[in-house]
């Protein structure tokens, strides 16, 4: 701890001594050997420690896969670090705050708000989907910051990307205190025995609780198996919206000194080999119009500068290629240099082929770090080539060599999707973390000008040790309203849900938070549901949890579609009686085919309607009819079209539509079923 925090600190660090006993007890799962560190005035200090830390398999020996020998010194003037928290607990609005008092932007330079969300959908969608990487200046030293997602959906982003630091920053909210994403990526940095530094974000919010939040986390550690030295955790106490923090949370600094003097004295210099042959790991990829493709990785040994290299990876034959500029992360954007030497993070173009978890080295003594290892997928959604009766009126790129040449270059950069080859030539499977994960995919493609089809999400079974069939279970953290929390419980319930635990607290005039273990399945299209029952007042979280045993079937959608039996464009005349049978998702004078689904049956089963019937002009005057008001569709967005397809359904994605159809596969196979039994 850099300095002593009063009774809350001493109160931590009293957990922390009575749980020494039970983290030795737990095998020190998560325990990291280190070497004897010793800090100097220098910015290089010679330690014994290891030169990284490095996975090995049983199959990777020390003299093939590993660190390259040599003396190790400490980089006393750099500091790499990951900012870790779960969704909307101010992690991008932190860094925006690091940047702007590191005199980042020029005094009037126009910047906006999330400066580090710079893709259009995570501004759309307020969350960061790609990790991004920066710098800062601070008393002369370095600070490498890496921003990571904080939804467990892109949780394959942090497993990557925590292989180039050296601590980490847990941003934890004042009223919520740690949620279940963060358990996932806190989890992931405590295995490679990375330094965590706790930050109380949003300290000045009138119901902050910091005293809970410590204990809640200190438990979290607990429960994660983490070792008594990363147990015993610093804390500083930050409002990044107003970009002021502190060791204490009633005596915040006018600005984010004390948390820089903290990441400075609590976060470990890198320690690398300066004088040894080049090493660096490839950890992320980007793209450049002009430039091509860019690798980024951090330095471990030796130094990066332009030159020909070898590229290695275990169990690959080594090739070699060509760096053609090297680049650092410094004020927000890639500055070309001359070399960058170990320790620091940078990126560098000229090799066209390179991808992530290979080792750019030393042509003479190549030898390649760890493989990069992430979580498997659990759900997959099919791709398919558009077959609609409006198929390529709005796309540009719609045919199935498209977008087979898309998903590979997707992979090239995105390690948790895995695509692999469906029924026929048109037909992909891709297959992600969840839900959320693919559709971002989907979105993005739709934006670049794909036109395609997607199936409904399923998850991905595998076989248990004694053959059973298994599927993922995930834990539901559910926050409601107190009058709400029979609906949602009922809607866990009947999804195979067992509630684990449920308490009531009297903030926000009575909210009750649900946690529920439930099949993966049961969450498909479980969200709007919820939002629906409970008004939009429900927030529902999920985590990973595992495979367990299959819980028997699941019945996800109570109600059938209104489906469109003929082609034409929708009428006001047919949508009044139409709208009488449930709830339409278009408007008049909308272009429809026939088998288009345009709305939400009222009962189970699918209803045919016509929805472009027009009324028939006669040549006998009447009195003007009372007219019939149309009410407002039900706008779907692509995430809501996703949860409520079912088997024989699909979505119609387009550069400028979202539409939803039955699958005529299905209406195929009824048919053969009807004359065979005749």
């Amino acid at each position: 701890m850099a300095k002593s925090n009063g009774g809350r600190r001493k109160k931590v660090e009293t957990y922390s001594s009575s749980s020494r006993r039970s983290a030795t007890r737990r095998g020190g799962a998560f325990g990291v050997e280190r070497g004897e560190e010793q800090r100097g005035r220098g910015h290089v200090v010679v330690t014994k420690a290891a030169a990284a830390l490095v996975e090995k398999t049983e199959t990777e020996t020390e003299t093939e896969v590993g660190p390259v020998d040599g003396e190790v010194v400490e980089r006393e003037n750099i500091r790499n670090i990951a900012i870790i928290a779960h969704v909307d607990h101010g992690k991008t609005t932190l860094v925006d705050a690091m940047l702007a008092q590191s005199n980042v932007f020029r005094d009037n330079q126009q910047v906006e708000e999330r400066v580090m969300d710079s893709n259009d959908l995570e501004r759309e969608r307020g969350i960061t989907i790609l990790s991004k990487n920066t710098a800062v200046s601070y008393k002369g030293n370095k600070i490498n910051i890496i921003d990571t997602p904080g939804h467990a959906d892109f949780g394959g982003e942090v497993e990557r990307v925590l292989r180039m630091t050296d601590g980490v920053l847990l941003l934890v909210d004042s009223v919520e205190g740690p949620m279940p994403q963060t358990r996932f990526v806190l989890k992931k940095a405590l295995e490679l025995g990375i330094k965590v530094l706790v930050v109380i974000n949003k300290i000045d919010r009138p119901a902050a609780r910091p005293d809970y939040v410590i204990d809640n986390t200190f438990e979290l550690f607990c429960d994660l198996g983490a070792p008594d030295e990363l147990c015993d955790f610093p804390v500083v106490y930050a409002s990044g919206m107003n970009g002021i923090a502190g060791m204490e949370p009633d005596n915040l600094a006018d600005d984010l000194t004390p948390l820089f003097d903290t990441i400075m004295n609590e976060v470990p210099a890198p320690k690398v080999v300066l004088d040894g042959p080049l090493q660096m790991l490839v950890t992320n990829i980007d793209f450049d119009a002009h430039k091509g493709r860019i690798a980024i990785g951090r330095v471990n040994a030796g130094t990066m500068k332009k030159g020909e290299y070898a590229v290695v990876k275990p169990g690959a034959e080594k090739r070699n290629g060509k760096v053609a500029e090297v680049f650092t992360f410094k004020d927000f954007q890639r500055e070309i240099v001359e070399e960058v030497t170990a320790g620091d993070i940078c990126a560098f173009v000229g090799m066209g082929d390179i991808s992530i978890g290979e080792t750019v080295s030393c042509k003479t003594m190549p030898k390649p770090l760890a493989n990069i290892e992430v979580e498997k997928p659990t759900v997959r959604m099919k791709f398919l080539v558009n077959t609609s009766p409006f198929a390529g009126r709005e796309g540009e790129f719609i045919n199935s060599r498209d977008i087979k040449n898309r998903l590979e270059r997707e992979l090239e950069r995105n390690l948790a999707l895995t695509v692999e080859p469906g029924e026929s030539a048109d037909e992909f499977v891709v297959c992600g973390r969840g839900t959320l994960h693919i559709t971002i995919l989907i979105e993005t493609m739709r934006r670049e000008g794909f036109e395609f089809q997607i199936g409904p999400p399923t998850v991905i079974m595998k076989e248990g040790e004694n053959g059973q069939k298994q599927e993922p279970f995930e834990i539901a953290h559910v926050e409601v309203p107190e009058e709400f929390t029979g609906a949602c419980v009922d809607l866990l319930g009947n999804r195979c849900g067992q509630m684990l635990d449920m308490t009531t607290s009297e903030m926000n005039g009575g909210t009750t938070t649900i946690k529920y273990r439930l099949p993966t399945r049961g969450l498909l299209g479980l969200r709007n549901q919820m939002l629906t029952a409970t008004k939009g007042t429900a927030v529902l979280n999920t985590l990973f949890d595992g495979y367990d045993d299959f819980s028997g079937e699941i019945k996800t959608r109570e109600q059938g579609s209104l489906v469109a039996f003929a082609t034409g464009q929708s009428t006001q005349y047919a949508l009044k009686d139409v709208q009488e049978r449930g709830t339409l998702f278009i408007k008049p004078g909308v272009e429809i085919y026939e088998g288009q689904v345009i709305g939400i049956h009222q009962r189970s089963g699918d209803l045919p309607v016509n929805a472009a019937k027009a009324k028939k002009a006669t040549n006998v005057r009447s009195n003007a009819e009372i007219k019939v008001q149309v009410a407002a569709p039900k706008e779907m967005s692509l995430d809501d079209c996703i949860e409520y397809i079912v088997t024989d359904e699909l979505v119609e994605v387009t550069p400028s539509s979202i539409r939803m159809r039955k699958n005529p596969k299905f209406g195929k196979k009824a048919k053969n079923q009807k004359k065979g039994a005749m």
